[in-house]
């Protein structure tokens, strides 16, 4: 594909891989939209784009809200040809240490976030038989480990519905994409881990958002429906399905650094 003029709307826009994607896509002359909660942080990132492109501030838990903000962006723009599900957020923490409502949160904006944002924009691109929509998962979709439980079971629940849809709309003009990072070097770990902990222990192989972001527009360039990050985690992902159980023996003190 070919991304000049195209019209890609990119939720979780404020900050790390979501603003760069955006300035990549300016660069190379599409339309990025961009959206999420802080309407200050939002014309932070805008300042760094060329060319064209929209703002709204939107809280991808709130369904009348992405209902609204969608219905703007296709009224304004005419159509969306790209949507990148970024938005979302983790912790890092024993399952006995998080209470049962920090799960339901987690799942309200990694899962349904992107739930909401596929149901008002899947509509417009069925009528134009034509589209892509990029779910930003992770290596935690298909490997759990330590202190990660519930941002896991998020990201297994993104990779699920991913795939699932996938194949509900083969033929249909339409590409639903997955992007699996490892870490990546950004504010998400903030949250994550206020320690800086992990972050530390993994200072050898954490990935520069700028190398994610490249990943993620070649894959919308390409029309790509998946790509693990860095590839070499993505090979031993492939092992590990075959071998599981082994794998979590030998990996265990390897794998669980948080």
């Amino acid at each position: 594909m070919i991304l000049k003029d195209k019209v890609v709307v990119i939720t979780g826009a404020s900050s790390g891989i979501g603003a760069l994607t955006a300035q990549m896509l300016g660069k190379r002359g599409a339309i990025p939209i961009l959206v999420a909660r802080s309407t200050d942080r939002l014309k932070e990132t805008a300042a760094g784009i060329p060319g064209v492109f929209g703002m709204y501030s939107c809280d991808v838990r709130d369904a009348a809200a992405v209902k609204g903000t969608f219905a703007q962006i296709l009224s304004t723009y005419g159509r969306i040809d790209i949507l990148l599900n970024n938005a979302g957020y983790g912790k890092f923490a024993f399952f006995n240490d998080m209470e049962a409502q920090e799960f339901d949160d987690m799942m309200d904006v990694n899962y349904m976030g992107i739930v909401r944002c596929t149901k008002a924009v899947l509509p417009s691109m069925l009528e134009r038989g034509s589209g892509q929509i990029v779910n930003v998962a992770s290596m935690a979709g298909k490997i759990g480990t330590a202190k990660s439980v519930a941002y896991t079971a998020t990201k297994h629940a993104v990779l699920g519905f991913t795939n699932a849809l996938r194949q509900e709309l083969r033929g249909s003009g339409i590409t639903i994409s997955a992007v699996n990072p490892g870490p990546i070097a950004t504010d998400f770990f903030k949250t994550a881990d206020p320690s800086g902990k992990y972050e530390k222990s993994m200072a050898r192989v954490i990935m520069t958002p700028e190398h994610v972001s490249s990943k993620i527009v070649k894959l919308m360039e390409k029309g790509k429906e998946e790509v693990d990050l860095p590839g070499l985690a993505g090979f031993g992902i492939r092992l590990y399905g075959l071998f599981p159980r082994l794998a979590d023996k030998l990996t265990y003190k390897a794998m669980n650094r948080k």
